[in-house]
């Protein structure tokens, strides 16, 4: 008995140490194209807009995997998908590196936005059935390193030889590492799964159970789904728009105001390590109903004329308000709809995630355009308590679920 425990701790610290550089390098490329659509720009002498293709097309790609993720984890298998994605990451970002054109870019940005959209729904689904909530929001954490260390590996390659391609090379050798590590741990994920697995429960690759209810058919989907929809739409637009907010509306400097933007992404980032340690004390729900208050706190603190340090202080504040509820929500899957389910669903939050990425920051900005940036924080209000409604009636439909499930097995 000591024996299997001491192997089945190894084993989890080795397979936890490949999922966390997994998504570190998933983090990579994420914010790459900020830094090298400007010189992408200069070179090929292409608008500001056209250049924004790039990401709408990789987003696309990801919402696209994220929907289809379920079917396709479930015949292919973890270990398997987040190999085969990110080599395709890989690839794409080497064909970046060596694109004569334009149009190839926006070609390779397909596999690019496909291979990451993988790599997150899978590990993503594979950490929520079978680790605690600590190890998710570390998990994100770990992303957030790889987003910090792309633009400073983009940034040394512009000053070194005035291109973004070598920095595009760069990063690819990096994810063909990656994916030949990912390769190379495929007997500790079968030897996870010979451990974690319940007896007579289907291991991945194989059908799940037959007659499982649509994604849709499920109490409360919709809610879940509008909660991440919600979220990137104000963890994106805040990022993207909060720096012209300071600068316009409350005078900041340029200079200033991108600095208070890059601390609000370290609240995130380290919101989530911090979110990891009081996992150990508080329930997943307790954790999104906490972080939403904090972050409509900080949204309420920017509607007050306040010295420049204190309005700062509050885009970090948001960022950690931020910070424990997309992991939270991820990981409260399987509780809320079942682990047969669990697949399918962490894909199409995924998706609705990707969507809010995508598609609610640029209408935001089309709205702020011709209402003014002063509406940002109103606006970001809004989100958050349409967020916080369809969260708390999510709990209230899980609650009651269970609930009638008790009553109906004290009643045989």
């Amino acid at each position: 008995m000591a024996t299997v425990y001491k192997e089945h701790t190894i084993i989890t610290i080795l397979l936890l140490l490949v999922i966390y550089l997994a998504f570190i390098s998933l983090g990579l490329p994420d914010s790459i194209l900020g830094v090298a659509i400007p010189v992408i720009q200069r070179e090929w002498g292409i608008e500001l807009s056209t250049a924004g293709l790039i990401s709408m097309v990789s987003i696309s790609g990801g919402i696209i995997y994220s929907f289809l993720s379920g079917y396709i984890t479930e015949k292919i298998g973890t270990s398997r998908i987040t190999f085969i994605s990110i080599l395709m990451t890989s690839l794409a970002l080497f064909g970046f590196s060596v694109a004569p054109s334009f149009a190839w870019l926006l070609l390779l940005a397909v596999p690019l936005g496909v291979g990451g959209g993988a790599v997150d729904a899978s590990l993503n689904h594979y950490v929520a059935l079978h680790f605690r909530a600590h190890h998710m929001n570390w998990l994100h954490s770990f992303w957030g390193i790889g987003a910090t260390l792309g633009p400073l590996i983009m940034s040394r390659a512009l000053e070194q030889s005035g291109s973004w391609q070598p920095g595009a090379r760069t990063i690819a050798f990096l994810q063909l590492i990656m994916a030949t590590v990912v390769l190379v741990s495929f007997p500790i994920w079968r030897r996870h799964q010979a451990l974690v697995q319940p007896q007579g429960v289907p291991t991945e690759g194989k059908k799940e159970t037959k007659g499982s209810p649509g994604v849709f058919k499920l109490p409360g989907i919709v809610y879940a789904l509008l909660t991440m929809l919600l979220y990137c739409g104000v963890e994106v637009g805040l990022g993207l728009w909060g720096s012209s907010y300071l600068v316009h509306v409350r005078n900041f400097s340029i200079e200033g105001a991108a600095s208070w933007i890059a601390m609000y992404y370290g609240g995130i980032t380290a919101g989530r390590f911090l979110s990891g340690i009081i996992s150990f004390r508080l329930s997943n729900v307790r954790m999104i109903r906490m972080g939403i208050i904090i972050a409509l706190a900080g949204i309420l603190i920017l509607l007050i004329p306040l010295p420049d340090a204190l309005l700062g202080l509050a885009l970090v504040l948001v960022g950690l308000g931020l910070s424990p509820v997309f992991p939270a929500m991820i990981h409260e899957v399987p509780a809320r709809f079942g682990r047969e389910s669990s697949r399918k669903v962490i894909g199409f939050q995924m998706g609705f995630a990707y969507v809010g990425s995508a598609y609610l920051p640029p209408l935001l900005g089309f709205i702020l355009q011709y209402t003014g940036l002063a509406l940002l924080p109103f606006i970001l209000l809004g989100f958050l308590i349409a967020m916080f409604a369809a969260s708390e009636r999510l709990t209230c439909l899980v609650r009651r679920r269970i609930s009638d499930i008790d009553q109906d097995l004290s009643l045989q």
